[in-house]
């Protein structure tokens, strides 16, 4: 049974990290592209790219952002017991379901684009770049049964596969299509008197155009792999008799009622982004900003600070992804001491890399702006040093949603998401109004959400799973390790500076030994043995080469 349990802890990390792995590699490319993006389109443009891509992530969150999660979690469980013939029926039903509530979003965007950009974001250029947005929802939709179906079955590869895929078209798309139409759109500005606003709107819209391309390109590649894999499911279908087959009547109400408590947390959860933008430019504009002022502000905010930060934060959410299925088939097999160790595991994973990347983004704020968007500015430097503990507060509370989930808490995170919300709300109206922080109460305010909903979320596991969190190797240690790194890296670039006066080479330089500095530290500071070193991908490797550095005995 230990065998067992070490051997299920370990799938499941490394199925984690081949998420994990998958989505930093996609938050890179996407990072990169941004690059050009933003030196095309400028702040204005990111604002309008940002306030689409906002809209559309509502929409996106209450149509079928749930639908990975749910069907993940559905099938994982019906797999397990060896119910081949009700996955089928789930993928099936997940489809049509998918089919439909895609399609629904997809009509309101078509008819409400204008009222929603205009009326409620104030942002009422934006309403180009959400229009290309439009078909994106229903294939995203579709997608996402698709990548849920697969995580559920215990493998992540055509998931992770189809996101990198997805963002290298959406990459290449998005530069070249936002070029050619911000020369399009400032032609046509001109005759309207407005040049710089009309290139900055249809520049947004070439970068949405990419995003609709990428996902095409990634439906494409899921269709086919679940084709060749359905041959097979279907011959050992045939093979495998009939039991406890569930009707579809029943799968829908199954589906509908999994999804419905992960819908209203993902939709609470991350609709404070949203609420958070409108709330931001209707007291803006009712302090006195002019709509250049705190849309400029924005397109900082959306288009670079929160582009770093999000990197990091992705692994949060690709183990939060490939949390749920396997805790869902450890609570189904009534392992409750198997759950708690992936719980564990989990939480450690997360905060042994975003404390490090948190730490970094705060001290090498104004060098990583200026390597990648050219941008000294102090706005968008201070931002993200207010901000770097962001990427603490929403890992860990991004976890611990797909945890809550996992155990059969679906209600736990909406309860938790609705206070938070309330909380920050409160929070960042009064420092707009009492201290007029302007964008940096957003930045405060966000924080403030993914910090309560930690606290919360932490409390619900402890009810309900009966795991207590270990503090020391969790949080203490990687936490002393990743201040010791921050120094070295404080001294490292400016030092580099001082005698080459290039920046690139000594933010880069800088990052490099951080990082080396960090591993050390915590295996100096027993942050992590050798087992727990051996439960990662290419563990063996790390291990003996941990060994020879006399850092493991």
């Amino acid at each position: 049974m230990g065998k067992q349990n070490k051997k299920s802890s370990t799938s499941f990390l490394v199925q984690g990290s081949i998420l994990a792995i998958a989505s930093i590699v996609s938050r890179i490319i996407g990072l990169i592209y941004r690059i050009p993006l933003t030196n095309i389109i400028g702040d204005t443009g990111n604002d309008y790219y940002g306030t689409a891509f906002q809209i559309y992530n509502i929409l996106l969150i209450i149509s079928s952002y749930s639908l990975p999660l749910a069907v993940s979690k559905l099938v994982s469980a019906n797999y397990s017991q060896g119910r081949r013939h009700n996955v089928y029926r789930i993928l099936k039903c997940a489809l049509i379901f998918g089919v439909c509530t895609g399609t629904v979003a997809a009509l309101i965007l078509l008819f409400g684009a204008e009222f929603i950009t205009g009326t409620l974001m104030k942002t009422p250029m934006s309403v180009f770049a959400v229009r290309v947005l439009i078909p994106v929802l229903l294939i995203v939709a579709v997608l996402g049964v698709m990548r849920g179906f697969f995580q559920g079955l215990g493998t992540m590869m055509p998931s992770a596969t189809s996101q990198i895929l997805e963002q290298i078209a959406n990459a290449i798309v998005s530069v070249w299509a936002a070029y050619v139409l911000a020369d399009y759109g400032a032609k046509a500005g001109a005759l309207l008197g407005d040049a710089d606003n009309y290139s900055a709107a249809y520049g947004a819209a070439g970068g949405t155009l990419g995003t609709a391309i990428g996902a095409l390109v990634a439906l494409l590649f899921c269709t086919f792999v679940l084709i060749v894999y359905l041959r097979a499911f279907k011959r050992s279908l045939h093979r495998e008799r009939k039991r406890n087959v569930d009707s579809y009547g029943s799968i829908f109400h199954l589906l509908i009622i999994t999804i419905i408590p992960v819908l209203l947390s993902s939709t609470i959860y991350n609709c404070n982004t949203v609420i958070d933008q409108a709330v931001y430019k209707h007291i803006a504009a009712y302090q006195g900003y002019t709509a250049n002022q705190y849309g400029s502000w924005n397109g900082i905010y959306t288009g670079k600070y929160t582009v770093l930060i999000n990197v990091p934060i992705s692994i949060a959410s690709a183990m939060a992804a490939s949390s749920v299925p396997a805790l869902t088939a450890a609570y189904a097999a009534g392992k409750k001491g198997e759950a708690k160790r992936q719980i564990g595991i989990a939480t450690r994973f997360i905060m042994v890399i975003a404390f490090p990347c948190a730490v970094g983004m705060g001290i090498l704020a104004s060098p990583i702006l200026q390597l990648l968007f050219r941008d000294s500015s102090e706005t968008a430097a201070h931002m993200l040093q207010v901000g770097a503990v962001t990427i603490l507060f929403f890992s860990l509370s991004t976890l611990s949603n797909g945890l809550l989930q996992g155990i059969g808490r679906m209600k736990e995170p909406i309860k938790n998401a609705i206070i938070a919300l309330v909380l920050h709300l409160g929070l960042l109206a009064a420092l707009m109004f009492l201290f007029d922080l302007n964008i940096f109460a957003v930045v405060i305010a966000n924080a403030a959400f993914g910090l309560i909903m930690c606290i919360l979320n932490a409390g619900s596991i402890r009810r309900y799973s009966g795991y207590h969190q270990e503090i020391r190797k969790t949080f203490f240690v990687p936490a002393i390790a990743a201040a010791g790194m921050g120094v070295v890296v404080w001294l490292v670039y400016h030092g580099i500076l001082y005698v080459l006066r290039v920046n690139a080479v000594a933010t880069l330089l800088s990052i490099v030994i951080g990082a080396a500095v960090y591993a050390v530290l915590l295996l100096l500071l027993k942050g992590l043995n050798e087992q727990e070193i051996l439960r990662f991908p290419k563990g063996r490797m790390l291990a003996d080469v941990a060994k020879k550095m006399h850092l493991l005995k």
